[in-house]
């Protein structure tokens, strides 16, 4: 009880510091910086007549109170974050120049979110789910984003598919219930989710909080180091320790402490705790990339270590904690469009979509100049933002020099290109086709990762899909669904439907 007191204490204190809502004197001012007289009693005609419309203290209060719910994010809704550091500690540099990468013991401040996926904000920490895993680099170049999952694949690898597989997983629009019949009959349908399936309904499916799970941003991107020479990797952040929650004990902490990861992840660091993970990379070929038996640009498949080895690049380290949720994370805005000098985008189909849908869904939520808000401005690095955009809602920067044109090219002096930055070339050919990829190998990955599950992890995994397999119906979803575990392992399509015919 003490330690929360004088928590509040601290915390209000800086609040009061940092956002100026009173001076020196407690004195209340509006958002116009006007000092206000009462928030306990409205204007009105006589002790107990009608309020008078020139209460514009009222009417600010209710305006304000009223705009106070900015868009909920549409997936990763519910989630927790941090700030901290990244400390290279291998030299990679003949990969890459980025820019926290340049040398062992440069610290990059960063800033991390971690989430579920398909509940709303007010949903519990403990669903069955991926989790989201994102760092925020400031850095002297700019913003860099790595956006990825606690798993090392995606659901899908053609983008078209995305907004039909966030429906099914959301609520029915009659119902306005968790539908098992609408994700089942898609993931049946959509065999290139299948390993992803088996990811979410394994152990992982629940990791234990934020700090005890890995982090994959799932897409090869392509490096360039110093002197242009390209490559392609995955990046993976690997924890110290890995902990799952089994089914009944998240079942118990959805209904108990429905917050749970965020409320171990801010208490961790406050008990100095600090979370860490150490950075790794998969390195590619351009050849290696265009020969290997799997398609590296396929969200849906890993990379096999055997074949492209980790190689350590540094820590990342949170160690310090927001002060204020709704400025420092819930508009805390990440895009894999986000990139600086060393990193650039490969040909994956899924990232080359995302490029576009996270930046835009920021301009939906925050506004056109997102990035001029603290938590996302390249500032934070001492980076100083010229270009030729102009106004928009929440525009207080109009980045420009005094007197300087609001077009390119001038006569007068502005911000010129940097021919220094352009991206490595690489060649494409083909007919512009739509190319239907269903029918590629979505089967060997899965199997193997069936093959390496232990004889207690295969019957978790059987255990948690016939418990929300047995809510789809009709039954010639669940038919399809044993189909398609057959086609990963007969002894894994036998269990699920020796399970299934069981519970009826």
């Amino acid at each position: 009880m003490i330690f929360n007191k004088v928590f509040a204490e601290i915390f209000w204190a800086v609040l009061i510091i940092v956002y100026g809502a009173v001076d020196g004197k407690g004195v209340i001012k509006t958002g116009s910086g006007a000092p206000v007289d009462s928030l306990t009693a409205t204007l009105t005609a006589g002790p107990k007549g009608p309020v008078v419309i020139q209460d514009t203290i009222l009417i600010d209060e209710l305006a304000h109170f009223n705009r106070e719910r900015i868009p909920e994010r549409v997936v990763h809704a519910k989630g927790g974050g941090a700030f901290g550091f990244f400390e290279c500690t291998h030299d990679v540099t003949k990969y890459t120049k980025l820019a926290p990468f340049a040398e062992i013991g440069k610290k990059t401040r960063v800033a991390a979110r971690f989430s579920t996926v398909g509940g709303e904000s007010g949903s519990a920490d403990t669903l069955r789910d991926p989790r989201g895993f994102a760092v925020k680099f400031y850095t002297e170049d700019g913003i860099w984003d790595l956006v990825g999952l606690n798993t090392p694949v995606f659901f899908l690898r053609d983008p078209m598919l995305f907004p039909s597989l966030i429906h099914s997983q959301k609520r029915n629009p009659v119902t306005h219930l968790k539908d098992y019949r609408s994700f089942w009959d898609f993931i049946t349908l959509t065999p290139e989710t299948t390993y992803q399936t088996l990811n979410v309904f394994s152990e992982m499916g629940i990791p234990d909080g934020f700090r005890f799970m890995d982090g994959h941003p799932v897409h090869s991107f392509k490096l360039v180091n110093a002197y242009g020479t390209p490559y392609f990797c995955k990046f993976h952040f690997k924890a110290p320790e890995i902990r799952n929650l089994t089914a009944d004990k998240a079942a118990e902490l959805a209904s108990s402490d429905p917050d749970y990861s965020i409320r171990d992840l801010y208490f961790a660091i406050d008990r100095k705790d600090f979370p860490t993970w150490t950075l790794f990379i998969q390195v590619l070929t351009y050849e290696q990339a265009y020969s290997y038996k799997y398609n590296p640009f396929d969200a849906t498949k890993i990379l096999p270590v055997k074949d492209f080895p980790l190689i350590e690049v540094g820590k990342l380290v949170l160690n310090e904690n927001p002060i204020n949720y709704f400025a420092q994370i819930e508009q805390l805005a990440y895009a894999p469009s986000n990139m600086i000098p060393g990193v650039e985008a490969s040909p994956d189909k899924l990232l080359q979509a995302r490029l576009f849908a996270y930046a835009d869904t920021q301009r939906y939520r925050l506004g056109a100049n997102h990035l001029q808000l603290p938590v996302n401005c390249p500032c934070n690095a001492n980076v100083k933002v010229t270009n030729y955009q102009r106004d928009g809602a929440a525009d207080y920067a109009n980045y420009s020099l005094q007197g300087a044109p609001n077009y390119y090219p001038n006569s007068f002096g502005g911000p010129q290109p940097n021919p220094r930055v352009k991206i490595s070339p690489y060649k494409v050919s083909g007919d512009v086709e739509r190319y239907d990829t269903g029918n590629e190998d979505n089967y060997s990955q899965p199997s193997a990762l069936w093959d390496s599950f232990d004889e207690t992890q295969r019957t978790i995994l059987v255990q948690n899909i016939v418990y929300s397999l047995e809510r789809a119906h009709p039954s010639f979803i669940q038919k399809r669904a044993v189909e398609m575990f057959y086609k990963v392992n007969k002894e894994l399509g036998m269990r699920v439907k020796e399970a299934l015919a069981k519970k009826k």
